[in-house]
């Protein structure tokens, strides 16, 4: 849960300064997904930046009230990888403290800015440990410039660290002869056709594993102001298809069951060996 100018393309562009000088759309947007998944009886995991919820506690405890989990998405969106450990275990904490102050309710839950626990910051892991969270959704098993680990565990499944295990529930990817083609959401979602993503979550449902889907509230806002960027290819990414994105959400809302992260993982936990990385069976589930 991140606003139009909070995200990682736009961070050469936008101080952290700056962010409150933006006009906000993030309550809006996020309603709008709140109100879709009440129709579809959809629970979702809301992964929220504690510079959000310290704004807009209001929304915080909406999310909470209408009956969805919530987890940490950092405070500042700084991406793990350009961070010290340091560095990260306090944003981490301040994320979590105000999230908890606002719902009365324990973290366990992280995803990082852009995906961006990668070979160079698996450290991070540990500390995630060792500051109670217990499930994490950062590792994407894909190779990009920014993110990615292609030889990760594509399904759910524990890591070892120093501190303990961790659950890990990537994203989804498809295997193809190319590699692992990314389908969770996002971007992806907005640029792929409908019949593709479709296709790819049977193909995956079909092998017994969860869809993992992701989306931000920006994505369901055509109207939200353009930032300015040094790249027209961020730009181009940014905005492809956002007027479709709606439509497209509630297609799949009506041809798939999601749960949110915590639910879709427990089912199975039984069955998870701790001392390896075997993946697990489980549901879908839903985060934004």
């Amino acid at each position: 849960m991140e606003d139009y100018y909070q995200v990682s393309a736009f961070e050469d562009q936008v101080d952290r300064n700056q962010w409150a000088s933006f006009p906000s759309r993030v309550v809006d947007n996020t309603r709008r997904l709140l109100d879709i998944f009440d129709r579809h009886q959809c629970k979702a995991t809301f992964f929220v930046l504690g510079w959000t919820a310290r704004e807009y506690p209001r929304l915080v405890e909406e999310i909470h009230q209408r009956g969805h989990e919530l987890g940490s998405h950092s405070f500042w969106h700084h991406l793990v990888y350009d961070q010290t450990p340091e560095e990260f275990r306090k944003d981490l904490r301040d994320s979590i403290k105000v999230i908890e102050d606002v719902a009365g309710e324990r973290v366990t839950c992280y995803r990082a800015p852009s995906f961006s626990i990668t070979k160079r910051s698996e450290w991070a892991l540990e500390i995630l440990v060792e500051e109670g969270i217990e499930i994490d959704s950062s590792i994407y098993p894909i190779y990009l410039d920014r993110y990615g680990m292609p030889d990760s565990e594509p399904g759910i499944h524990q890591r070892q660290t120093g501190a303990g295990p961790i659950t890990e529930f990537p994203p989804s990817v498809l295997n193809t002869r190319l590699g692992n083609l990314p389908f969770s959401g996002g971007g992806y979602f907005r640029l792929y056709p409908k019949r593709l993503t479709f296709s790819c979550v049977n193909h995956i449902n079909r092998r017994g594993q969860p869809y993992m889907f992701y989306m931000h509230p920006w994505e369901v806002d055509p109207k939200q102001p353009k930032v300015p960027s040094s790249s027209s290819a961020r730009t181009l990414r940014h905005r492809i298809n956002l007027k479709t994105t709606y439509l497209k959400l509630e297609e799949l809302l009506k041809h798939f069951h999601f749960s949110n992260m915590s639910a879709a993982t427990n089912e199975a936990v039984d069955t998870i060996d701790t001392s390896s990385s075997e993946p697990l069976d489980g549901r879908a589930k839903v985060a934004s």
